[in-house]
């Protein structure tokens, strides 16, 4: 070979319809691997693609269906991780092209691309088949007898060889054990794939955590496949099991092991059951065992009936009354990573009765909980920028603003950063477990929640369901208890409290409309009453005449929006707020020292005399209603002066002949007289309407400033009581925080309720009339840690009692438009349970309408464990107390009656 020879680019020739073709295919498992990834030839300046892997290409499209932009033939190149992202990928090639860099939305998305990547070349396809093959000589050859065997039966039955394969063996129940492998796997994940080998496809079944057996290296799980699963004696089961990550390690699964069975093999077996070998992803090294073992629900007579017969008649009663709601969207949208297992008890009459217990977990543990603090971070934005929206203020109320701007920031600041470390984690995650409780991150996410739901059947009968939503107790475990819980704190606070005036968010947005009002009308009567002076002097009555009615309906309006009894009341509010915290001082967060006493934005007081110390003046009830009462008296005098001047005030409606005869002679003197007489009467009229302007310009001046003080202190108190008003922000935290734990059940449980209640009309009336009771139940004890743990619970399940549900109309039956959503505020938080559009038009009226659902939670504690007995010990009149109870009792009583 000679030195400087340089190897020359291969051209690869490629047919581009076939290519758009085989990139928009849409037959399941032809794919490897999908999805949406940023892609570029440039670190920098990456564009959203949407990417199909199949084989060794991989097809990169502009979107979802979309034109195909450019097609990455995986050979001869590495795939590797960048360093300093763990989110980003680069495939460079030994051609000496361009690297790509592909961007993933989540660390764990990376490692299933890279894992991907890494395996879509020919010469690991190569290995596999190879190792595949020497597998099924081994397999073949163990089990030759078996099928001659079983051929041969078959044949004195009276069947053909061929047949058999087309069997449909469906519905079928199995129970699948995991042995080994997973010694040292805290959670463990199997994923069931059906494999047909007819067709060569593979089917995706299930995918869900199972749960530890009696043996801490065992793991078991039910599977069942239902009428409308079909499964054939020529299918195979791909079993594969994985290793989960804890959730806030925000790891990726790890692979454990996977094997395959046929299930003509588990039928024709004399043992309802068949063991096989976990193998590693090479398939060459044995990491475990798994047993499969199938349900029987009839008598053992297996020499008079072949096992493949055995499938019980009670199978399809319970796919018909479960397993269609259970794959509905409604189901799909509320429960998640379901565990299934399977019973089966023999009664006196020796007969079977069959326990289908499923344990769920829900996505709702963190959608809704991010949708909470989305709605706390906009109610607390807003309530900054009314705040700020107040103009100038007195040195003390203008404190109060800067204590709610620095309260709500410090909010909105936690908020943001915990929303967005929730939207760090896989969109698959829906559960948190007790190991994460205390994690920051996870302060608004309820622990160990999920569904307890068990469904007990009987052959001649429909089965019965039994329904309960497990989760800890909504408590604060980052800010641990170290003071209490949130009964306590609240308590502590409870006269700093007294002092501010709590307002409703519909009296708060009355106040900002007066105030609109106001800066509105005002300047138009000023305007108006201008305009007034200069038209009296041009002497024309019916301009005067317009401009007069122009001024009186802005002045009636201007009267009409101040006869609103918020503002007499926030009058008398201000009093007595500046009576009770008369001679005392606050330190407000921006270091201004100022003395508690209402002051006006000129720096005046309020209400009430200058001269006179405002602790010692009684609030007149009365004075309100005469300033706004002045506006209208003084335009009423200015009207009467119109019509004076104009000669229709005090005028006789009928002149006598003798008058009319001498009215007649002195025309001409009149006329003669006209021009000095003009002059002098322009000018009387404007010296007549001037004070009379004057004076409506001052009651104008003085409503107004009573007002705007009144509607600025709603506003303000109304934005202090609920921020600085309850305490430090750490307590309105943790409050958040615990009720977003007790919703996220509380929603679970309604939810799963009205999916089942649905055909109830009985149901459904008392979801109008009365609502809907969440009865909640407790062990916690009164001991250490626990008391706190109580305090929390208490208080955010009465918080409860502030939330409703309403039931609305999905656009579709997919599971994005048929979660609930959460709207409204702090106090008035309102839940939207969407149906399906068929679903919905059955239900009533009412409800279609949005009629609003309320919630009365009611709590009930029992402690019974070894911490209640130290309680009762060493303080006896806390175990008797009963804290919980007394207060649910006291404040959220629901009519026994009526439920």
């Amino acid at each position: 070979m000679k030195r400087g020879m340089k190897m020359k680019k291969m051209k690869l020739r490629v047919n581009r319809s076939q290519l758009l073709f085989l990139s928009r295919e849409e037959t399941p498992g032809n794919f490897q691997k999908e999805g949406t990834l940023q892609v570029g030839r440039q670190e920098r300046g990456l564009t959203e693609r949407f990417c199909r892997l199949r084989g060794n290409l991989l097809f990169i499209l502009k979107k979802q269906g979309g034109d195909l932009d450019e097609v990455l033939l995986l050979e001869k190149c590495e795939v590797m991780k960048l360093p300093d992202d763990n989110r980003r990928l680069a495939v460079s090639f030994e051609s000496g092209d361009p690297p790509v860099f592909l961007h993933s939305s989540s660390s764990a998305e990376c490692v299933s691309w890279l894992d991907a990547l890494r395996d879509a070349n020919t010469e690991t396809l190569r290995r596999r088949i190879t190792h595949l093959g020497a597998l099924i000589n081994t397999h073949s050859a163990r089990h030759t007898h078996t099928a001659a065997h079983c051929t041969r039966s078959l044949e004195n039955d009276g069947g053909s060889g061929g047949v058999e394969t087309a069997v449909k063996v469906s519905p079928l129940h199995l129970t699948v054990e995991c042995r080994g492998v997973v010694s040292v796997a805290a959670r463990v994940q199997i994923q069931v794939c059906v494999i047909d080998t007819h067709t060569h496809t593979v089917r995706k079944h299930c995918c869900s955590e199972i749960d530890k057996g009696p043996d801490e290296r065992v793991f078991v799980t039910s599977v069942c496949f239902h009428g409308d699963y079909p499964i054939y004696h020529h299918n195979r089961i791909k079993v594969t099991v994985y290793c989960t990550e804890e959730l806030m390690t925000r790891k990726p699964r790890s692979f454990l092991g996977f094997t395959s069975f046929s299930i003509g093999d588990l039928l024709r077996s004399k043992e309802p059951h068949i063991s096989v070998s976990l193998r590693t992803m090479d398939g060459v090294n044995e990491v475990g065992e798994v047993k499969v073992s199938r349900l029987q629900m009839e008598g053992e007579n297996g020499h008079k009936t072949p096992p493949e017969h055995k499938c019980p008649a009670l199978c399809d009663s319970l796919h018909s009354s479960v397993h269609d709601k259970e794959n509905s969207p409604m189901m799909r949208a509320v429960l998640c990573a379901q565990v299934c297992k399977l019973y089966r008890f023999q009664t006196e009459d020796q007969r079977w009765l069959l326990v289908r217990e499923q344990l769920s977990e829900t996505p709702l543990s963190f959608s809704l909980p991010k949708q909470l603090l989305s709605a706390l971070i906009r109610e607390h934005t807003n309530r900054v920028q009314d705040v700020k929206e107040l103009g100038d203020l007195s040195p003390h109320w203008d404190g109060l603003r800067h204590d709610v701007i620095n309260h709500c920031s410090h909010l909105i600041g936690c908020y943001q950063e915990t929303l967005a470390d929730l939207d760090k984690l896989s969109a698959s995650s829906c559960f948190k477990s007790s190991s994460s409780k205390s994690d920051r991150h996870l302060q608004f996410v309820p622990t160990n929640l999920h569904s307890q739901r068990m469904e007990v059947t009987s052959p001649d009968s429909t089965g019965v369901w039994y329904e309960v939503i497990t989760f800890g107790a909504p408590a604060d475990h980052h800010q641990a208890f170290k003071h209490g819980g949130l009964k306590r704190l609240l308590n502590k606070h409870m006269n700093h409290r007294d002092s501010f005036v709590s307002y409703s968010q519909d009296e708060s947005s009355r106040a900002r409309e007066l105030l609109a009002s106001m800066a509105q009308l005002q300047p138009l009567v000023f305007g108006l009453a201008e305009e007034l002076l200069s038209v009296s002097l041009e002497l024309n009555a019916a301009r005067l005449q317009q401009v007069l009615d122009g001024l009186t309906q802005q002045t009636e309006q201007f009267v009409h929006a101040l006869k609103d009894e918020l503002v007499n009341s926030a009058l008398m509010a201000i009093h007595r707020q500046c009576i009770a915290n008369c001679n005392s001082s606050h330190v407000h967060s921006n270091g201004l020292l100022c003395e508690n006493s209402p002051v006006s934005q000129e720096g005046q007081p309020w209400i009430g005399h200058q001269d006179v110390d405002p602790c010692d003046v009684e609030y007149d009830e009365e004075e309100w209603d005469t300033a706004w009462a002045n506006v209208a008296k003084s335009l009423n005098c200015i009207v009467v002066m119109v019509d004076r001047l104009q000669g229709r005030e005090d005028r006789p409606q009928e002149l006598t002949s003798a008058e009319q005869q001498e009215s007649t002679g002195d025309t001409n003197s009149h006329n003669t007289a006209s021009p000095s007489c003009s002059s002098s009467s322009a000018s009387s009229w404007q010296e007549q309407l001037l004070p009379l302007v004057i004076t409506l310009r001052d009651c104008v001046r003085e409503a107004v400033a009573k007002a705007r003080a009144a509607m600025t202190f709603v506003i303000l108190q109304g934005a202090v009581a609920p921020t600085v008003g309850q305490g430090p922000a750490q307590i309105i935290q943790r409050r958040h925080a615990v009720l977003s734990q007790a919703l996220s059940a509380l929603v679970c449980g309604f939810m799963l309720k009205l999916f089942g209640g649905l055909e109830d009309p009985v149901f459904l009336q008392q979801l109008l009339s009365v609502g809907v009771l969440a009865q909640f139940e407790s062990l916690l004890s009164t001991y250490g840690d626990e008391v706190g743990m109580l305090e929390d619970m208490e208080v955010g399940v009465a918080d409860l009692s502030k939330v409703a549900f309403t039931v609305t109309e999905a656009k579709t039956e997919e599971l994005d438009d048929l979660l609930p959503t959460l709207s409204g505020t702090w106090g008035s938080f309102v839940v939207k349970v969407p149906l399906p559009p068929e679903t919905f038009r059955l239900l009533p009226r009412e409800l279609k309408e949005g009629r609003l659902i309320r919630v009365h939670p009611v709590l009930f504690n029992i402690g019974i464990n070894q911490q209640q007995s130290l309680a009762e010990r060493d303080d006896p009149e806390r175990s008797h107390r009963a804290t919980a109870r007394e207060a649910v009792n006291d404040t959220n009583s629901v009519d026994s009656d009526s439920m």
